[in-house]
């Protein structure tokens, strides 16, 4: 008898230190939940602001959410808005369009690659076809080509899409560097590899880029042109024979 009191007695104890426990766990998780939503909120409104300092600091609050793992829904939308300033967000002042920050743009593309989401992939490959910018059109193509997603070869058809109407203009070296970079990275997910290899044709030969992204684009040929990939196949079975 003395024994089972004993056992219950004890188990009445555990029993509240894991209430205790859970409860705690509980109010730490609301907390959490709480300062995440914070931090959203005063990142959304230093993107919504129409001083351009107060969304430079709004990129440096992002950049530090998204380091701590915070993707709420509030800083998606502040880090869509920084990326759209100018393109899909306008503010005019008399006509005149005021908040045209490519420089901002830039920044929350490049953070866009901490979240390698469908919808990030989209809001980049709006971008990218859409600004007017070589600077912001490489930082998108720079982070779509770091996500990775390609599904049906959207991707890399944006990607041509955007150099082609830059190149028509104002061909840029540093922008067909991020170009060769996302090719490379998205070349093994491109199930029709043709307007790629068009593209990188073109910029191998056009004298109009700098030497090294001319080179750049001619051993990214090599990797992906049939004869290599037959070669390294040879290599890979002759070296698996002995």
């Amino acid at each position: 008898m003395k024994f089972s009191k004993k056992i219950f007695v004890s188990t009445a104890i555990l029993l509240s230190f894991s209430f205790a426990f859970a409860q705690n766990n509980s109010e730490i998780s609301a907390e959490e939940d709480y300062l995440t939503d914070l931090d959203g909120e005063i990142i959304s409104t230093l993107a919504d602001s129409d001083e351009y300092d107060n969304k430079l600091v709004a990129l440096q609050y992002l950049e530090a959410a998204l380091e701590d793992g915070n993707t709420s829904d509030s800083v998606i939308r502040a880090m869509d808005k920084l990326a759209g300033e100018g393109l899909t967000s306008q503010t005019r002042t008399k006509g005149r369009l005021s908040n045209n920050f490519p420089e901002i743009r830039r920044e929350a593309c490049l953070l866009m690659a901490k979240v390698p989401t469908e919808h990030t992939k989209n809001t980049l490959t709006y971008i990218a076809v859409n600004d007017a910018e070589p600077m912001v059109i490489a930082a998108a193509v720079k982070s779509l080509g770091e996500i990775g997603i390609n599904n049906n070869d959207e991707t890399v058809d944006a990607i041509v899409y955007a150099n082609k109407r830059n190149r028509a203009l104002n061909p840029t070296s540093s922008l067909a560097f991020e170009v060769l970079n996302a090719f490379e990275l998205l070349a093994d997910s491109t199930e029709n590899k043709k307007s790629m290899i068009d593209e990188i044709s073109y910029i191998a030969t056009n004298f109009k880029y700098n030497t090294a992204v001319r080179q750049k684009a001619q051993k990214l040929l090599k990797t992906l042109s049939p004869s290599a990939s037959s070669s390294d196949s040879k290599k890979k079975n002759n070296s698996e024979g002995k």
